[in-house]
């Protein structure tokens, strides 16, 4: 029988729980309640999060210790990818470097007959990643996610690290 998991253990299991499932709430609140909508990179950000939530539940629900730990670490890692995408993210929206996606492109009209020019603005993006929709103090909701999601993760390995 494996023993019960030490405190910093429940505490990195609660919070890889609890920090995905409030960003994820966060964004849907942003964007249901505050008509933020998100933009392509908002989306990727939210992937990891969610694939997340499922093994930090399951570690709750195992009765392994090695097999919960092995979950909260995967859950800590997805939430540390979420960040990294935030911060590239961020990075557009601040023009630190140009986007990777069309979202991030200005549709040029020039040259255009009517017709392909109201062809080139139905296909452009709606919300744009290169422009911040929300800040607070400077940082975007994008930076906001990296700041958390990476402080979050890396605060979920520590405690896993010192548990052993």
């Amino acid at each position: 029988m494996s023993r019960p998991l030490t405190a910093d253990e429940r505490r990195a299991r609660a919070l890889a729980l609890l920090l995905p499932a409030a960003l994820l709430a966060g964004a849907w609140t942003s964007q249901l309640i505050g008509h933020l909508y998100p933009c392509e990179m908002c989306h990727w950000q939210r992937w990891p999060h969610y694939a997340a939530l499922p093994f930090a539940l399951l570690a709750f629900l195992v009765p392994q210790r090695s097999i919960a730990k092995a979950l909260v670490i995967v859950a800590a890692l997805l939430i540390a990818i979420s960040g990294a995408i935030g911060i590239a993210h961020a990075g557009v929206e601040y023009h630190w470097w140009n986007g990777f996606t069309a979202c991030t492109q200005t549709v040029d009209l020039r040259g255009l007959g009517p017709e392909a020019r109201l062809d080139a603005l139905m296909r452009a993006p709606v919300v744009r990643c290169d422009v911040a929709q929300w800040t607070l103090a400077g940082i975007s909701l994008a930076g906001f996610n990296a700041i958390l999601s990476i402080g979050g993760a890396g605060l979920i390995l520590w405690w896993m690290r010192t548990s052993r």
